[in-house]
């Protein structure tokens, strides 16, 4: 066989070239797929929280204008405003259900996809998922916000009308329960970082405003609109789930009136 002339192979150095040009395009590759789908669930989560804050407006319509009850609890099973907690979750029968209706038959409203099964312990009946957001009861409906009522149910439930800054009140948002010794739960409720007792406030050791994305998290306000607040504006209590409050107290994200308990 003739011997092939004026071919050459590659060097070590080339070879080396090309490799770390592949390794940096590969890189940039997964870095931009990763963050389209973190902006994808971002996007999901906000369009949640707009269906959630849609529905209590058709709710107060129905309702003389006051906001929806957190859950009731003496009845069992417990009746929320995502669902009955039961196992499976029965979405359909919840206190909000009517006014969202197929959106909200399966329950993937009530999720966040930011913060998928297995990163948590759910706290449905017997380990079912129910929600990973939370509702502020313990200042729109304080006679129907569990664990907390006998302690605050002499304050008055809300209604539009008395709501002087809604722009700046949680209604719904990203939520987490950070118990400590490793167990991590979701939330239904929007806790603030000072809760009411015998007449004076102390601070609340499980705040669970989460801020899982990318250092925000998602808030439906008590008008309707929903944005991000970044974790820097707030206090985070839980640094390894990003779990903490907004601002430094209860005015004005949670319990604008708390200076008038």
């Amino acid at each position: 066989m003739r011997r092939l002339q004026g071919l050459q192979g590659f060097t070590l150095i080339e070879m080396l070239i090309v490799i770390g040009v592949t390794s940096a395009l590969g890189a940039l590759l997964m870095t931009a797929v990763g963050s389209s789908r973190q902006m994808a669930r971002d996007v999901t989560c906000r369009n949640n929280l707009r269906q959630l804050g849609m529905a209590v407006r058709l709710y107060e319509n129905r309702h003389s204008g006051y906001f929806p009850p957190l859950g009731y609890w003496k009845q069992y099973p417990a009746r929320y405003w995502w669902g009955v907690n039961s196992n499976p979750p029965n979405y359909k029968d919840g206190l909000l259900a009517p006014y969202i209706g197929q959106a909200g038959k399966d329950g993937d409203v009530y999720q966040c996809p930011a913060q998928p099964p297995g990163s948590y312990t759910p706290e449905g009946e017997g380990g079912a998922l129910t929600t990973t957001y939370g509702y502020n009861g313990y200042y729109l409906c304080p006679e129907a916000t569990p664990g907390w009522a006998s302690s605050i149910k002499h304050r008055p439930w809300q209604n539009v009308q008395s709501q002087n800054t809604p722009g700046q009140v949680i209604m719904f948002a990203d939520t987490l329960l950070d118990w400590g010794k490793g167990r991590v739960t979701n939330s239904c409720f929007v806790d603030p970082p000072f809760v009411y007792s015998k007449g004076r406030w102390s601070r609340n050791p499980n705040p669970t405003l989460c801020f899982r994305h990318s250092g925000q998290a998602n808030v439906c306000f008590v008008d309707g609109h929903v944005e991000g607040i970044s974790s820097t504006q707030g206090t985070i209590t839980s640094p390894r789930h990003s779990v903490g409050y907004a601002g430094t107290g209860n005015s004005p994200h949670y319990v604008p009136d708390c200076d008038e308990w």
